[in-house]
């Protein structure tokens, strides 16, 4: 396991023990653990991402830290938008799909008021950091176990409250 994934497993290792809060740098961020089917290798990936709760749906950013490509996970999303997402101590089946302009705009511009740092990561690149908005499917299962096998990946949590997150080195 690389330095990176290591770090990252950490992260949801704290998520889950803790009823899905995290302490440290990351305290009061707004995390959920993103269960997605890899574009490529069709393997599960699990990112802590940070999320905006837009009343029932939920919107997570693919700054990837202001980087020029969007992060795995975005692509994963794309190909494959059925997923599951742990938040708290439930997992939800919800199926992602990529904001249009309009939509995005009111969505992205909150975010970047309430965490600086995406401002900044805006400022980093050329391309549009996509809003993805994850869509709840049937209900919410309670304390559920992750699955078998399921893997972490490397992702680029964002916002001020993450910004270690965004510095590691290898991710």
């Amino acid at each position: 396991m690389t330095a990176a994934n290591d770090w990252n497993q950490k992260i949801i290792d704290e998520f889950r023990r803790n009823g899905g809060t995290v302490g440290g740098q990351f305290e009061g961020a707004p995390l959920l653990l993103l269960h997605s089917k890899g574009a490529k290798s069709g393997e599960e990936r699990i990112n802590p991402v940070m999320y905006r709760d837009l009343g029932g749906q939920y919107a997570v950013f693919a700054s990837y830290a202001g980087n020029p490509q969007n992060p795995a996970w975005y692509h994963n999303l794309v190909a494959n938008p059925d997923a599951e997402i742990e938040i708290g101590t439930q997992t939800v089946r919800v199926r992602a799909r990529v904001t249009e302009p309009d939509e995005r705009a009111p969505i992205w511009e909150q975010q970047k008021r309430d965490y600086q740092g995406f401002a900044d990561y805006e400022t980093k690149t050329d391309r549009v950091i996509p809003v993805v908005v994850l869509e709840p499917v049937g209900r919410p299962r309670v304390g559920q176990p992750p699955p078998a096998g399921a893997k972490s990946a490397v992702h680029r949590a964002s916002g001020a409250a993450q910004a270690d997150l965004n510095q590691h080195p290898a991710i």
